[in-house]
């Protein structure tokens, strides 16, 4: 784009004089709704008192009644463009300081009638805010013809002082808008960011807890496959071979899964030598809630290790803790009950808790509790859903089903 001032200025002179009228960014009263409804009816009925005053004034002046009717028409007309198109108001309000003037007596100090005066300086207060600056220096300039060749050399002076004014007030209006929607949009964007980093902080953390689930048992098959050969008698060469290449694939397995956990792992969080939690650990984590002034009730079904897979077990532990941490924080004193069900081909968990005794703490958390649960249930192919009690109260379930087939059908 070509940068070279007289290009710019004349680009700017085109813009002023024949360009386009961008609309405001927001309406003239959008910081207060309550006025802004009766805004279109006080504003015409204004138009049209001045407009009567403007017809008296002329008429006054000796105007026959056409020449007085369009002159009144020519002080309002700027006015009634001004909340949607200011530029357009100032190129009328131009013409009309231009045309008005000849009818006014010898012994008049002003060449126009008040309300065109009055109404002028108005029109330049909001255009002056609108515009940026090279328009702006154009529509001061213009502005200042009429009162070089028509306003009385006593009085011209005060005026060009009163443009300068409003320009310099108009481009600080301006600059500190621009400023503060600049900064709304960077808050915006970063909320947008944490969000999003949030998100990948709960999956990354998923993966990794999967990770090492995972891992201790592909770590067992190869033990056992390794050492089948040696405990059983009288193996056959094909079975023993056949052990020998399932040892080889869950080490691979394992290589693989090492390699994948070295990418999620961030440079300031060490491996993860604790043993996983899962649904033996339930009891001890409602206890810890209780001693801790929340009242749960713990309903769940006595666990079967070989039918509920470490991952499922995992995810429910971890649902159950995020839903007693959100009943909590935002439901203080309200009885939580947890319910855990082990279906044919899943796990029900549920956590609700009824209307709170007190309002919630001004620390809202985070916000993204709901979706880390989420994203473990349809992780493992199960579903999720939240939502207010009709009673009062709020409750989450899951479903995870203990395979991924399971959870498609």
């Amino acid at each position: 784009m070509n940068r070279h001032p007289i290009a710019v200025a004349l680009r700017a002179l085109r813009q002023t004089v024949l360009g386009p009228d961008a609309r405001p960014e927001r309406p003239l009263l959008a910081r207060w709704p309550g006025p802004a409804r009766y805004a279109a009816p006080v504003g015409l009925l204004a138009a049209l008192g001045l407009f009567l005053i403007t017809l008296t004034v002329e008429s006054d002046w000796g105007l026959p009644p056409p020449i007085a009717l369009l002159f009144a028409a020519m002080t309002v007309a700027p006015l009634l463009a001004l909340p949607r198109r200011p530029l357009l108001a100032w190129r009328l309000t131009v013409l009309a300081l231009l045309i008005c003037t000849f009818n006014a007596p010898a012994d008049q100090a002003w060449p126009w009638t008040p309300p065109l005066a009055l109404g002028s300086i108005a029109v330049l207060a909001v255009v002056v805010a609108r515009v940026d600056r090279p328009v702006l220096a154009w529509v001061v300039t213009i502005s200042t013809v009429p009162v070089l060749t028509l306003v009385h050399p006593d009085n011209r002076v005060p005026v060009l002082l009163l443009l300068g004014a409003l320009a310099i007030v108009g481009d600080l209006i301006r600059r500190n808008r621009l400023s503060r929607h600049a900064l709304d949009a960077q808050a915006e964007l970063s909320e947008r960011e944490q969000e999003r980093r949030a998100v990948l902080e709960e999956r990354t953390r998923i993966a990794r807890e999967l990770h090492d689930v995972v891992a201790h048992h592909m770590s067992l098959i190869a033990v056992q496959a390794e050492t089948a050969p040696y405990r059983l008698t009288d193996v056959p060469a094909p079975a023993a071979a056949e052990f020998v290449a399932i040892a080889a694939s869950a080490r691979d397995a394992l290589t693989d899964m090492r390699r994948l956990l070295g990418v999620l792992r961030s440079e300031t969080s060490g491996p993860q030598t604790a043993p996983q939690p899962d649904l033996t650990d339930l009891d001890t984590m409602v206890d810890a809630a209780r001693r801790a002034g929340l009242p749960v009730t713990l309903d769940a079904d006595p666990v079967d290790d070989d039918r509920v897979p470490a991952p499922v077990g995992l995810a429910a532990y971890r649902i159950v803790q995020e839903g007693l941490a959100n009943a909590a924080r935002h439901a203080a004193g309200a009885a939580v009950r947890v319910t855990v069900r082990a279906g044919r081909t899943g796990l029900g968990v549920r956590v609700e808790n009824s209307p709170a005794d007190v309002r919630p703490t001004a620390d809202g958390g985070t916000g993204h509790g709901l979706t880390g649960m989420r994203e473990r249930a349809t992780s493992l192919g199960g579903t999720f859903t939240a939502g207010p009690l009709p009673g009062g109260g709020y409750a989450v379930a899951a479903e995870l089903p203990y395979d991924a087939e399971g959870g498609d059908r």
